[in-house]
């Protein structure tokens, strides 16, 4: 047995730190937290200083009972988990677990899996920090008291099985104020004006520095500008430069992912942790946007070798919050020299990203000629302004340019063809367009972020976990949607004469955006309203600064918390008793054809319409109907709820039976022969035609076909199923993987049994023991009748 045994998160990490040591080192996962808090009452005992009560789960007692064996027989036991707070918790319960000495216990941190990186961290071993365990210990423990004391309140006052949390109602309230803020945003339009004119055969556009309230105004002035003559005033030319972005921190990275890939938070997190335990990368998790001195010598040399020593600019970041994690370095590549890896292709793609805003972070400035021309109208003390711009020297341009969330419809400055003061321009046209004011823009994952981390709100371990959970929970989904058509005027003035054109753009088109559910707004409401401390930003970013200072040993965890769950208790013992049960009922108006009262309410499955009164009696028992997705129960109107009591409809007839269309609890559905096939969001529940039903109907026919690959005689309910991902084993309603090298030819029913048994977890057991049961008693029974017959005769 070797004499050295190490522990990190992760089996991947596990393989890739395996090559780097000797024979006398056993590599091991315990597969993240080997242990929780209990569930239930006894998991925090707030009686005594706020002592937590761990339970190792279920899932890890083997992992656990295999690291006791092996760390009894290794001499030295070295804990290599991650850098920051979650990765001293997770060594420190391994070492409690274990039953760890200090004197055979090597601490090691690392920022990157690389050989250098280890063999140094073996050689500088320190012990366990425990303000850092106390720092996350803290975090669990107070998360843990508001989700365990809000949720009954929720349960109790607005709904059934809802949830509440520190950060994560915080992060809802954002997306709910950010809608309101949108649905009441008054839009307004102005007529912007642009002219484009000729220049030695080249095209230039200048455009007005104002712009016009009202058609009128804007009609005016194109009057005025008949005839008139259009005379370059003044140039100025002033140089500037455009300097690098520094390299990624947890945040940047996701606002960057999202922007230039699409990718959602956890995704990218889950892409960069493969590309670290891989040893691409640096730590993933980290708000520093500093580098080593290495770093920063092995980008300049790649960039001197490749570019030339004027692209280089060594440059040493310094990160601007003072609540920077332990995490010493901002997320670049291991080694500038690797500029692809293998892997996946989201992984390279990620890998390219990354690897570009590192190095891109180490070369010289962009120096850029800035020029604006100012165009004077005879006639008019009205000035039209043309702005272009020179790229000079392209510097880290060469390599990367950083993605912003402006969607304005400004573009790039272009080059201007050569100008002269004094000047006369050939006008071509002139357009005045109307265009409207825009609200602030919805959220997505990256720009939500963005924001929280703007407030002081979570960390970087937190932000993924936190958007992924408010997703999870229902309050926020992530859709796109499609815009609503808008008219606008544009008037133009070519050859002295004025046009008018009506045209039609869309606004409002979503795409990745955050939305608040009914719900979602309901608690944010109630949670606003009777727990405004646990809902104002301020006080939960000082509850972040509290855990910083934990981590720096300043604080005690104990005293954080008894500081906090005093006043916070009581407030939840008073509202549980005298709050007012919380929902989103309103009454819309009277039904043009019953006189019934319309409402619109939330109920066990979501937001509904309802008309007519709650009754006993069958003949007066109202009607309800399904929100669509989109709307909801603060601002839908009458009309938009009548709307809904059109479904279910009658689309048509197929095969002699009619196909019925209608929304229920997982969305719009069309109904045929008792068979039911989804309506997707690209398709109008309200507009679906009979051809469109008939190709839905088949589609899901041949999909159904092809789904079933393979049954067997000896149990009905075992089959072979083709999913998402390949084939896989069904036995009622447990799904067990296939491997990717299995023919499914050959798989047998023992072979089935066998992988299912091989899954090790408790449903797979007791479905096992159900199929291999089936046979057995009906032969017993068998035996048993005709026994009996043999006796009666």
């Amino acid at each position: 047995m070797s004499k050295n045994l190490v522990i990190v998160e992760s089996p991947a990490k596990a393989k890739t730190i395996e090559k780097f040591l000797g024979n006398d080192y056993t590599v091991k996962s315990c597969f993240g937290h080997i242990r929780d808090l209990a569930k239930g009452d006894e998991a925090i005992d707030v009686k005594n200083n706020f002592l937590p009560h761990y339970e190792v789960s279920e899932d890890k007692k083997a992992i656990v009972a295999e690291l006791k064996k092996l760390s009894k027989e290794a001499e030295v036991v070295w804990l290599a988990s991650d850098e920051d707070r979650e990765g001293e918790a997770i060594s420190w319960h391994l070492s409690e677990v274990l039953n760890l000495t200090e004197s055979k216990t090597r601490r090691i941190v690392f920022h990157e899996i690389t050989k250098p990186a280890i063999l140094k961290a073996i050689e500088n071993p320190r012990g366990i920090d425990k303000n850092l365990v106390d720092a996350q210990q803290a975090r669990r423990v107070l998360d843990r008291l508001v989700g365990f004391e809000l949720s009954p309140v929720l349960w109790k006052k607005v709904k059934a099985n809802l949830s509440a949390g520190r950060v994560q109602s915080v992060a809802v309230r954002l997306i709910v104020d950010r809608e309101r803020e949108i649905n009441v945003f008054n839009y307004s339009s102005a007529f912007r004006v642009i002219a484009r004119f000729n220049v030695s055969g080249k095209q230039m556009e200048a455009e007005l520095a104002k712009r016009f309230e009202t058609e009128a105004e804007a009609l005016a002035f194109l009057e005025k500008c008949k005839g008139a003559t259009f005379t370059i005033k003044n140039l100025e030319v002033k140089p500037s430069e455009k300097s690098p972005a520094p390299p990624f921190t947890t945040s940047t990275l996701q606002q960057e992912a999202s922007r230039k890939m699409g990718y959602g938070v956890s995704i990218t997190m889950s892409i960069a942790q493969k590309l670290y335990e891989n040893g691409f990368i640096t730590y993933m998790r980290t708000d520093s946007v500093n580098l080593s001195e290495l770093a920063i010598g092995s980008a300049q040399k790649y960039i001197t070798d490749n570019f030339g020593s004027k692209y280089s600019r060594p440059m040493r970041y310094t990160t601007k919050n003072d609540s920077a994690q332990e995490a010493h370095e901002a997320i670049r590549p291991t080694y500038f020299e690797n500029v692809e890896v293998e892997g996946t292709p989201q992984e390279k793609k990620l890998y390219d990203l990354i690897y570009k805003r590192a190095i891109a972070s180490q070369m010289a400035k962009a120096q850029i000629e800035k020029t604006i021309a100012t165009v004077s109208i005879s006639g008019l003390p009205d000035q039209l302004i043309a702005t272009g711009e020179v790229l000079k020297f392209d510097g880290f341009l060469k390599v990367y340019l950083e993605s912003t969330d402006d969607d304005s419809e400004d573009e790039n400055s272009k080059m201007l063809p050569p100008l002269n003061v004094g000047e006369n321009l050939q006008l071509i046209h002139i357009n005045a367009t109307e265009r409207y004011s825009r609200p602030a823009p919805r959220y997505t994952e990256a720009s939500l972020v963005k924001k929280l981390e703007e407030l002081g709100i979570g960390r970087p371990s937190t932000y993924a976990p936190t958007i992924s959970t408010i997703q999870k929970r229902g309050y926020v989904v992530k859709e796109d949607r499609e815009g609503k058509d808008r008219k606008f005027v544009t008037l133009t003035l070519e050859k002295n004469e004025i046009g008018r054109e009506v045209k039609t753009e869309k606004f409002a088109s979503e795409k990745s955006k955050l939305f608040p559910s009914d719900i979602g707004m309901i608690v944010t409401d109630f949670l606003t309203k009777h727990f405004d401390k646990i809902m104002d930003f301020g006080f939960t970013a000082s509850v972040e600064e509290e855990f910083d200072k934990i981590a720096r040993g300043q604080l005690g965890w104990n005293k954080m918390i008894e500081k906090f769950y005093g006043p916070f208790h009581a407030n939840v013992i008073n509202t549980s008793e005298t709050a007012e049960r919380q929902n989103a009922e309103r009454s819309l108006g009277a039904d043009p054809e019953s006189g019934k009262t319309v409402y619109v309410k939330v109920g066990r499955y979501g937001p509904f319409a309802q008309i007519g009164e709650n009754s006993d009696d069958e003949k007066e028992k109202p009607r309800y109907a399904s929100l669509r997705a989109g709307q909801l129960t603060e601002t839908i109107t009458l009309e938009e709820a009548i709307d809904l009591f059109r479904l279910p409809r009658v689309v048509g007839n197929f095969e002699t039976k009619d196909i019925k269309a209608a929304i229920g609890r997982f969305g719009p559905y069309l109904v045929h022969d008792s068979k039911f096939i989804s309506i997707p969001k690209t398709d109008d529940v309200f507009a679906i035609t009979i051809e469109r039903a008939i190709e839905l109907i088949e589609g899901k026919r041949i999909s159904d076909a092809n789904k079933l690959i393979k049954t067997f005689a000896e149990d009905e309910e075992l089959k072979i199923l083709n999913g998402r991902w390949g084939p896989y084993i069904a036995l009622g309603k447990e799904n067990y993987r296939l491997s990717k090298t299995q023919k499914v030819d050959e798989l047998t029913y023992e072979k089935v049994l066998e992988i299912i048994k091989a899954e090790g977890r408790p449903a797979a057991k007791t479905a096992a023991k159900k199929t291999s049961a089936k046979k057995v008693p009906a032969k017993k029974t068998a035996a048993k009748k005709t026994a009996a017959k043999k006796v009666k005769k």
